[in-house]
C-alpha cells in the first residue's frame, strides 16, 4: 500500500499489540513498544459489566505514561477480577483501547433426580461458595461443587451416586447449569469387626458404637449408614469407654472401611490396642486453695485403689472448678498431672490449682425478650451487678428462669469485659414461646344437641409475667365458666396472689349412672410466700355454694347427701375452706424437667358452714438423668385423702377418681374403684393413691430438643372407700404399661399415650389409646 506523504503515516499504521509485544517479550524476543502518555481510555466489548468498573481495576489512569509494564500489570489486574475470558489492550495513537470479552453469567441452577437433599438447601449452599443465579460463570467453581455434592452423597452412605453436569448457553451471554443426579442405593454397613480387643467383648464395644449394622430402626436413624463425622465420634466413644474403665493407654492404632464391588456394603474395620488396667495409687492437691483444702478434697472422686476413671477424673476437676466458681473465681485453672507406674500399673494424680483473679459481674444484660419485660427476667436473678461473681447463683438464676415457662431455651454467657483482667458481664439470650392458648370449638351430638366450649389463658399477659384465664363450656353435661388472675410478684419480696372465681355444673348421662346435678358456684383468694428459693407456703380462702339436686335415679351416695342437707330431692350448702400448702420444687424446668425434684401438700380445712371435712393431697416427682443427658427416669407419686369433721358427713362431691392419664393410663377416665360392677355408679372414693414411673427418650431425629420426646411408663393406683372398709394397699391397685409421645406443642403440652392393663377386672373400663392437652407430667 501506498502512503499518502502529505498526511502522517500513524492513521495509517496499524495498531500496535500490546499483547503480543507482551508475549513476544516472554518469548525472548527483544521487542517493546515506545512509551507514550495516555491522552483518553476506550473500553469495547462489554454488555453487563459497567465501564466504570473497568476503569477502577485498570491501573493505568489518562495523563500516566504508557509502558510494557504497565501493559502486563493491566491485563493481570483485569483478568483477575473473573469477569472477563479475554482481554486484549491496543493503542490507536495516545488513546489506549481495553477489549473484552465477558465471561457468561449463570441464569439458572436446577437439580435433577434430588432425593436425599432438598433443592432450596442445596442452592442456598452453592451460593455461598459463590455459584448462584446471576453470578459469573467459572468452570473451576463448578467443579468444586459438582465435587462437593459428591461429598455430601458420600456422608450419607450413597457411595453409588453419579452427577452429570450440563451447562447450556441461552440468550445475552448467559448459561443455565443442570445438576443431574443419579442417587444410586444406599450403601448400609453389613459387618463392625474390632480387633485387638480382650478385656470387653465385640458386643459390649459394638454396642458403644452410634453405627451399627441394618436393624429395626435404623431405616428412621440412619446409623447403618457410614460418615466419617459418625465415625470419628464413635473412635472418641470407645477411647472414653475404655478410659472410664482403667485402660488409661488404650489407643485406636487404625480405621478401615471397605465397599463391595457394587458399592452396596460397607465392612468397617477398627484396631486397637488396649494396654494395661490401672489403679489410682494417689491423689493430691497442690496450688492455692485458701485454706479450704480439706473442703475440695471431698468434691475429688477418684480415691486411691479405684480404677482409674476419665469421667470421675473430668467430673472431679469441674466440681473444683465450680467450688472455686462460687467464690468468684471465674477462670480458675484446675489441671491434673499423671504419675504413671507401668510396673505396678498404677497411676497417681496431682491436681494443680491457680484460682487466678477473683472476679466480678460489671453488667447483666438481657437479651431475645421481645414480649417479655426485663424486669420478669431480672427479678429472677439471684446474681446481681457489681458484687462477686457466684457460679452457683448464676446456675440458680438460669433455672428460676427456665421455671417461668415462659421460654424454649435460655442461655447465659459470662464474657470477660474487654481491657480487664476481673470484669465478666453477664448476658442471659432467652427464646420466647407463645404463652397464650385461645380454643374456641363447636359440636352436635344426640345426645348433647349444640356445645360450644372456648378458653382463654395468657400467661404472660402483657409480658408482665401474671396469668390471666378464662374458660367456658357449655356441654350439655358440664358446663363451666371460671376466671383466674395470677400475679407471681404481688409484692417486691416476691409474695404471689392468685384470684379464682367460678360457676361450675355438672349433670353425669344416664348411662352406668343415675341422674343427679351439681352446681357450684364460689371464688378462692390465695397468697403464696417463698421461704427459701425453692420452698413456698400457701395460704386462702374461700367460699362455695354448692346445690345438689336427685331423684330416685341418683346414685345412693348423692341421695343421702341429699337426705342429710336438705329436704326432697334438693340440698343447698354454703362452705368456707380455708387452705394451707407447701411447695419445693428443686426441677431445672417446669415444661420440660431433666433433673430435680417437686413436691407439694395441701389441705383444705371446712370448718364454718354447713360443711365440714378436711381434704390433703401430697405428691412428690423426681426427675434424674439416665444413660445420657437427653434420657430422664421421671417418677411420680399421689397420695390423697378426705374426711368429716365431727358428726357430719363427708361432701360426696369431694370426691376423689382415678384413671386415665393423670393417674393410671389404660382405664377410662374417672372409672376405677377397687371392686367394680358392671354398671355399678362410679361414685369416685374419699381416698386414692397411685404412682407414675416413665422413662423418657429424645424423639429419633429430633437431637437435644427436650419439647418432642417419647415415653415408656408403669402406672399403678386406685381410688378408695376408706367409709366402707376398703384398704389403700398395693394389692388393690390396677396397673397398665405402656408408651407414648409427649410434645410441648404452640398450645400447650400434649400427650399421647397407648397402655395397656396389667390386671384389670372384668367390669373395669379400658381405653388403650389416651391424649391429653395441657398436662406436664
Amino acid at each position: 500500500m501506498k502512503l499518502n506523504s502529505e498526511r502522517s503515516p500513524l492513521p495509517f499504521f496499524p495498531r500496535r499489540l500490546l499483547a503480543i509485544a507482551a508475549f513476544a517479550l516472554c518469548s525472548g524476543y527483544a521487542c517493546a513498544i515506545e512509551p507514550f502518555v495516555v491522552k483518553d481510555i476506550r473500553v469495547e466489548g462489554i454488555q453487563r459489566t459497567e465501564a466504570g468498573t473497568v476503569f477502577n481495576y485498570l491501573p493505568v489512569k489518562v495523563g500516566d505514561t504508557f509502558t510494557d509494564d504497565r501493559a502486563s500489570a493491566a491485563i493481570k489486574a483485569l483478568y483477575a477480577t473473573g469477569f472477563f475470558k479475554d482481554v486484549r489492550i491496543e493503542a490507536e495513537g495516545n488513546v489506549l483501547v481495553v477489549t473484552v470479552e465477558e465471561r457468561p453469567a449463570i441464569a439458572s441452577i436446577d437439580f435433577t433426580g434430588i432425593k436425599e437433599f432438598d433443592k432450596d438447601t442445596l442452592t442456598k449452599a452453592l451460593k455461598e461458595i459463590g455459584l448462584g443465579e446471576s453470578r459469573i460463570y467459572d468452570k473451576a467453581l463448578l467443579d468444586r461443587a459438582e465435587q462437593e455434592l459428591k461429598r455430601q452423597y458420600l456422608s450419607r452412605g450413597l457411595y453409588g451416586v453419579k452427577i452429570t453436569t450440563t451447562v447450556t448457553p441461552v440468550e445475552r451471554n448467559r448459561v443455565n447449569i443442570n445438576f443431574t443426579v443419579d442417587e444410586g442405593d444406599v450403601s448400609r454397613i453389613r459387618q463392625i469387626n474390632i480387633v485387638g480387643n480382650k478385656a470387653f467383648s465385640d458386643k459390649e464395644l459394638r454396642d458403644v458404637l452410634k453405627l451399627t449394622t441394618p436393624g429395626w430402626f435404623t431405616w428412621y436413624t440412619k446409623n447403618d449408614q457410614y460418615s466419617k463425622q459418625k465415625l470419628t465420634g464413635d473412635i472418641e466413644a470407645l477411647k472414653s469407654y475404655y478410659l472410664n474403665r482403667g485402660y488409661l493407654e488404650m489407643q485406636v492404632e487404625s480405621t478401615q472401611v471397605s465397599i463391595s464391588p457394587d458399592r452396596k456394603d460397607i465392612y468397617l474395620t477398627i484396631n486397637i490396642t488396649e494396654g494395661d488396667k490401672f489403679t489410682v495409687s494417689n491423689v493430691k492437691l497442690e496450688g492455692e486453695m485458701f485454706g479450704r483444702q480439706d473442703e475440695l478434697k471431698t468434691l475429688v472422686e477418684l480415691k486411691p485403689g479405684d480404677v482409674y476413671s476419665g469421667q470421675k477424673l473430668t467430673e472431679s476437676i469441674k466440681k473444683i472448678s465450680d467450688r472455686l466458681g462460687e467464690f468468684g473465681y471465674a477462670f480458675a485453672n484446675v489441671n491434673a498431672n499423671p504419675e504413671v507406674n507401668r510396673d505396678k500399673k498404677e497411676v497417681g494424680f496431682t491436681i494443680l490449682i491457680d484460682p487466678g483473679k477473683r472476679v466480678y459481674v460489671r453488667r447483666i444484660n438481657i437479651g431475645g425478650n421481645t414480649r417479655t419485660r426485663d424486669e420478669v427476667i431480672r427479678r429472677e436473678m439471684r446474681q446481681v451487678e457489681s458484687s462477686w461473681y457466684d457460679a452457683s447463683r448464676i446456675k440458680l438464676s438460669r433455672d428460676r428462669i427456665d421455671r417461668l415457662g415462659y421460654f424454649t431455651e435460655v442461655n447465659v454467657e459470662t464474657p470477660e469485659v474487654p481491657g480487664t483482667t476481673d470484669q465478666v458481664d453477664l448476658n442471659v439470650n432467652v427464646t420466647e414461646k407463645p404463652t397464650g392458648a385461645i380454643s374456641l370449638g363447636a359440636g352436635f351430638s344426640s345426645s348433647e344437641k349444640v356445645t360450644l366450649t372456648g378458653s382463654i389463658q395468657q400467661a404472660n399477659v402483657f409480658g408482665s409475667g401474671n396469668t390471666l384465664g378464662l374458660d367456658v363450656n357449655t356441654s350439655k353435661y358440664n358446663r363451666t365458666i371460671a376466671l383466674t388472675q395470677v400475679n407471681p410478684y404481688f409484692t417486691d419480696d416476691g409474695i404471689s396472689r392468685s384470684i379464682e372465681t367460678f360457676l361450675r355444673t355438672s349433670t353425669p348421662p344416664a348411662v352406668n349412672t343415675g341422674y343427679y346435678r351439681i352446681r357450684t358456684i364460689g371464688g378462692n383468694v390465695r397468697f403464696g410466700v417463698p421461704f427459701n428459693e425453692v420452698d413456698t407456703v400457701f395460704f386462702g380462702v374461700g367460699v362455695e355454694h354448692t346445690q345438689v339436686d336427685v331423684d330416685p335415679t341418683s346414685p345412693l351416695l348423692y341421695q343421702q347427701y341429699v337426705s342429710d342437707f336438705g329436704s326432697g330431692t334438693s340440698a343447698k350448702t354454703l362452705g368456707f375452706p380455708f387452705t394451707v400448702a407447701w411447695q419445693r420444687d428443686s426441677r431445672d424446668s417446669s415444661l420440660v424437667p431433666s433433673k430435680g425434684r417437686y413436691q407439694r401438700a395441701n389441705l383444705d380445712v371446712s370448718t364454718f358452714g354447713d360443711l365440714r371435712y378436711y381434704r390433703g393431697t401430697y405428691q412428690q416427682q423426681y426427675f434424674r438423668p439416665l444413660f445420657s443427658t437427653s434420657t430422664t427416669l421421671a417418677l411420680n407419686g399421689e397420695l390423697d385423702y378426705g374426711h368429716a369433721i365431727g358428726s357430719r358427713p363427708y361432701p360426696v362431691f369431694k370426691n376423689f377418681y382415678a384413671g386415665g392419664i393423670g393417674s393410671v393410663r389404660g382405664y377410662e377416665s374417672s372409672s376405677l374403684q377397687v371392686n367394680p360392677v358392671t354398671g355399678q355408679d362410679v361414685t369416685g372414693g374419699n381416698a386414692r393413691a397411685f404412682f407414675n414411673a416413665e422413662l423418657q427418650f429424645p424423639f429419633p431425629g429430633s437431637g437435644t430438643d427436650r419439647t418432642l420426646r417419647w415415653f415408656t411408663f408403669v402406672d399403678g393406683g386406685n381410688v378408695f372407700n376408706t367409709t366402707a372398709g376398703e384398704r389403700i394397699t398395693p394389692a388393690n391397685f390396677r396397673y397398665s404399661a405402656g408408651l407414648g409421645i409427649s410434645w410441648v406443642s404452640p398450645i400447650g403440652p400434649l400427650k399421647l399415650s397407648f397402655g395397656k392393663p396389667l390386671n384389670a377386672k372384668d367390669a373395669d373400663r379400658t381405653q388403650a389409646f389416651q391424649f391429653q392437652l395441657g398436662t406436664g407430667f
